[in-house]
């Protein structure tokens, strides 16, 4: 028997070989590939290239000839069929890239709006410990129908429904109880007497509803109504004779966004903020003596029944700061009792509570130093007529402001 080293290098050899053997057969198919792609260019290319070097060598020689005479005049017959090539064919592919744009838009639009189902397939564990269902679920393109927050162009009829309250119709329609109690005055006499069945207009937005009179004008009537001229002339449904001067025609309907009747008791607490607030007055402290909140005469003193000054003026006018501290009250909180009401923690255990505003001038959190406007005197809430309800208190106790007010 042969060695085994001897047998290996046998083996050795006969693979070494059989690879010089593959690569020469490789290289004798190439060549054989090279040949036959040759006579196929050949017999299919050669003579259009033939044609071409004929074509050639024809307008060359015409272009040579009397030292190129009439190269200039192939250059620009060159131009003007590229140019009437361009003009001709033009369109036609422009108008066939736009089919296929606008094909792959319709695709698209296809697409939009069909289910897609997304499914996983549930893999089970090995062993059989549950065959847990990795996911499967399904995703719901649909096209996305953004509304408009457009308000409504006028006024709207509704048909009082059973257990309706002019609140809750105010709630629905997204405008103030004042804004339906104002449009509807004929209707409307007390927050309680609205009927189911009855039909009550509802203006579009906040505000007042007006029919133009000879001689008014945006800003005579912004001022009617303490509204901005501004926001009328914005309301996208108002139009004017003149779109220069804003100049209205007799007899057209207006809408004044945020508007208020003059003189009219707001049955709505939000419609008491006013648009002009007093600013924060900062770090403050109190000084520990008191101005009088109110110019007028005093209707009732502090009584154990009555526990604080009521001072009423007719003309109403500004409410004072007693002295400076925080608002913590600002608003109508209950829509009952006080009204509108600002109150005031002086940070010294004193409070001051101001009430019956027709108007309120600061927010709460803000920061006022004595003497500050914090609204107008009213006659909201609990009140027969135009006067401030004033209250001074420490720890929760009344006092007597006539004690304390300079």
């Amino acid at each position: 028997m042969r060695p085994f080293w001897v047998r290996r290098q046998d083996r050795l050899g006969w693979r070494e070989k059989e690879r010089s053997s593959q690569a020469r057969e490789w290289i004798i198919d190439f060549g054989v590939f090279l040949r036959v792609l040759g006579r196929y260019w050949r017999s299919h290319f050669l003579h259009w290239f033939g044609g071409f070097e004929g074509i050639k060598d024809v307008l060359v020689g015409f272009m040579y000839s009397q030292r190129g005479k009439y190269a200039g005049v192939f250059v620009h017959m060159g131009m003007v069929v590229l140019l009437f090539a361009a003009i001709t064919v033009g369109p036609t592919l422009l108008a066939g890239a736009d089919n296929q744009e606008m094909a792959t838009q319709r695709s698209f639009a296809a697409r939009i709006g069909s289910v897609v189902e997304v499914e996983t397939v549930a893999a089970e564990e090995a062993g059989g410990m549950g065959g847990a269902v990795l996911g499967s679920s399904s995703v719901a393109i649909s096209p996305v129908t953004i509304e408009s927050d457009k308000p409504r162009a006028g006024v709207m009829e509704y048909t009082v429904q059973e257990g309706d309250t002019l609140s809750t119709i105010a709630e629905k329609f997204g405008v103030s109880m004042d804004t339906i109690r104002w449009a509807n005055e004929d209707k409307i006499s007390s927050v309680n007497s609205i009927k189911p069945g009855q039909v009550l207009g509802i203006p579009p937005v906040s505000g007042i509803v007006h029919t133009v009179k000879s001689g008014e004008t945006i800003y005579s009537i912004a001022k009617k109504y303490e509204a901005d001229a501004q926001s009328i002339v914005d309301y996208p449904f108002n139009i004017f004779t003149n779109d220069e001067t804003f100049s209205l025609a007799i007899g057209q309907t207006v809408i004044v966004p945020d508007g208020v009747m003059p003189k009219a008791q707001p049955w709505s607490p939000s419609s008491s903020i006013a648009r002009v607030l007093t600013p924060d007055a900062g770090v403050v402290s109190a000084t520990g003596s008191w101005i009088w909140p109110a110019a007028g005469r005093i209707t009732q003193p502090w009584r154990p029944w009555h526990r604080g000054l009521d001072i009423a003026n007719k003309g109403g006018g500004p409410i004072l700061a007693a002295d400076s501290g925080t608002v913590t009250v600002a608003g109508w909180p209950d829509n009952w009792g006080y009204g509108n009401r600002v109150v005031v923690d002086h940070g010294n255990g004193y409070q001051t509570l101001y009430a019956h505003l027709s108007k309120i001038n600061v927010v709460v959190g803000q920061t006022v130093k004595r003497g500050d406007t914090l609204g107008m005197m009213g006659s909201t809430g609990r009140s027969t007529g135009t006067h401030l309800h004033f209250e001074l208190r420490n720890g929760g106790a009344g006092l007597d402001p006539l004690n304390y007010l300079k």
